[in-house]
């Protein structure tokens, strides 16, 4: 008596299906990664991604700090006083005009390093060895300058420069404070790493 072989089909057509769906589903997880993997990493993004900051809160005379490319930046709201005090110290500074192209963009190029007056934006580290300075805005005698009238100083190697960022003469600091890239979006928020011909 010969064996039979009894088929069954619709055991035969779920197994196939089966199969053809468990092997999509690990081509989909071996081929998603993959593919993910030629993406920049959030931390890569991160380092060039423009930082979008709301300035409304910052009081006249007041820093705040923001993060920008792992760099602190220095935003500034110069009250009137303390942008009077700027012109008066270009004898004592090493680089009042700002000829340092390097330092600053062309549109921050100006007596006050900036697009407009009260708001100063720059990267918060000393150009001697990287240190942060500290924020001394008081126009009043201090023991490291009797005729300090405002600004910067860092307490690594007593560098110091005003309130554009512009560094003394006769300290270790070779540099004006750098000035990022940055635009106003409106009256209440800026764009730090986006020049305003870029944002248009």
């Amino acid at each position: 008596m010969a064996n039979e072989e009894v088929v069954d089909h619709g055991r035969r057509r779920f197994l196939t299906a089966t199969t053809a769906v468990v092997g999509g589903a690990g081509v989909i997880a071996a081929v998603v990664p993959f593919i993910k993997s030629w993406e920049p990493s959030a931390r890569a993004k991160a380092a060039g991604a423009p930082v979008t900051v709301d300035i409304s809160a910052i009081e006249a005379g007041q820093k705040v700090t923001f993060a920008w490319r792992s760099l602190p930046v220095f935003v500034v709201n110069r009250t009137t006083d303390q942008l009077a005090q700027l012109k008066g110290l270009d004898p004592r500074l090493l680089d009042p005009s700002s000829s340092d192209t390097g330092q600053q963009p062309k549109y921050a190029t100006n007596p006050t390093r900036s697009i407009k007056p009260e708001w100063l934006v720059v990267i918060g580290l000393c150009t001697h060895l990287g240190c942060v300075p500290d924020f001394v805005p008081d126009i009043k005698p201090e023991p490291f300058d009797a005729n300090w009238k405002g600004g910067f100083f860092c307490p690594c190697h007593k560098s110091r420069y005003d309130l554009a960022g512009r560094v003394f003469s006769g300290v270790p600091a070779p540099k004006n404070l750098a000035v990022p890239p940055y635009h106003f979006i409106d009256d209440s928020h800026i764009q730090i790493g986006v020049d305003p011909k870029e944002a248009g």
